[in-house]
């Protein structure tokens, strides 16, 4: 009798121990088709913050494309019908990523001017490519009274000496050109480490929006400054002209670059509408191993205007048909000109 009570004792326990087990365990997430649809579009619905500026009706969207997923279609199809669905938002930093595939919607970029040509640079303004490099992140040509820098990715970290060294360098100059045209973004981390040279003082740039909750206006305000460095000894370029040039290809970290830079009371911004990009993004991993990101913040310029669409140059200018047969580049030779006229 006692060792029936014992077996009887012992398996209540290994019953109890089970059903504990599986009340502390975290159910696995469905990754059948359906379940990946409803994953991306939740997250975007609860996450994604341009909806209205974008005149998207996401709930349509949901019925329209929640119609052409079936329990048996192939991990391809079901990309497809969710990469056309995120196209809607047009939104560059709106991807869906799997082993297979990136989605994108480059559409931003199309329909505008380049107003960047690097090989007639090379040729006819830096002496077939005689341009100086500071620790790989920076060309710098130097036309006698005008320094010009060129920076093409946030994503080449910027040193306390490569900045200490350009403004050194500029110190004797009439000007300084920074050109930013295809910078396709990066780490929004570089932004200040570049601007910051150009102020004295801690200098309003913009309001941001941060999502912080399920509801299309839940977001946090956080308000953006341009600030000097905290070394005493780091160098400044706050008194002469400076000229950032721009094209539609600056987008995100390019994007809210431009705009902190137009806030800076020596900075002419000249050449086209930046890309847009403004947007934060958050990212999140699906049940079946994709990841997506989407846009989860607004940010709007010192003057109220959302840089989502893009950042308006102070001077808006294209490169002339005429000038490309010269193998002139107008939105140089304008910076050039502003430059040496202050």
């Amino acid at each position: 009798m006692k060792n029936t009570y014992k077996y009887l004792a012992i398996s209540s326990l290994l019953l109890f121990l089970a059903s504990c087990e599986q009340a502390f365990m975290t159910p696995t997430p469905a990754s059948d088709p359906e379940a990946i649809f409803d994953q991306v579009w939740n997250f975007a619905d609860t996450k994604y913050s341009f909806f209205d500026l974008k005149k998207v009706d996401w709930n349509a969207s949901k019925t329209k494309f929640k119609a052409k997923i079936s329990k048996d279609m192939s991990d391809e199809a079901l990309f497809k019908v969710c990469d056309d669905m995120l196209y809607d938002l047009k939104d560059e930093h709106v991807n869906l990523s799997s082993k297979f595939n990136i989605s994108h919607n480059r559409e931003v970029f199309l329909d505008f001017p380049t107003n960047y040509n690097g090989d007639n640079l090379t040729r006819n303004y830096f002496n077939n490519g005689k341009t100086q490099a500071v620790e790989r992140t920076f060309r710098l040509f130097d036309f006698g009274d005008v320094l010009y820098v060129s920076y093409s990715s946030f994503s080449d970290n910027v040193s306390d000496y490569a900045m200490d060294y350009i403004c050194e360098k500029a110190a004797g100059k009439k000007g300084l050109i920074l050109d930013v045209r295809q910078n396709g973004g990066g780490s929004v981390g570089n932004i200040n480490a570049i601007a910051g040279r150009f102020v004295d003082k801690k200098t309003f740039a913009g309001v941001e929006y941060i999502k912080t909750g399920p509801g299309r206006e839940d977001f946090r305000k956080d308000t953006i400054f341009v600030t000097p460095p905290v070394s005493a000894t780091a160098k400044k370029y706050t008194t002469k002209p400076i000229v950032v040039l721009t094209n539609r290809g600056c987008y995100s970290a390019t994007n809210f670059f431009t705009m902190s830079a137009k806030a800076i009371p020596n900075v002419t911004v000249i050449g086209g509408k930046t890309g847009g990009g403004g947007g934060i993004p958050a990212t999140t991993e699906l049940s079946n191993g994709w990841t997506l990101r989407v846009s989860a913040s607004r940010t709007f310029d010192k003057e109220g205007r959302n840089i989502e669409i893009g950042v308006d140059p102070n001077i808006a200018l294209d490169i002339s048909e005429a000038d490309k047969l010269k193998g002139r580049d107008t939105i140089l030779d304008r910076a050039l000109k502003v430059v040496r006229e202050k």
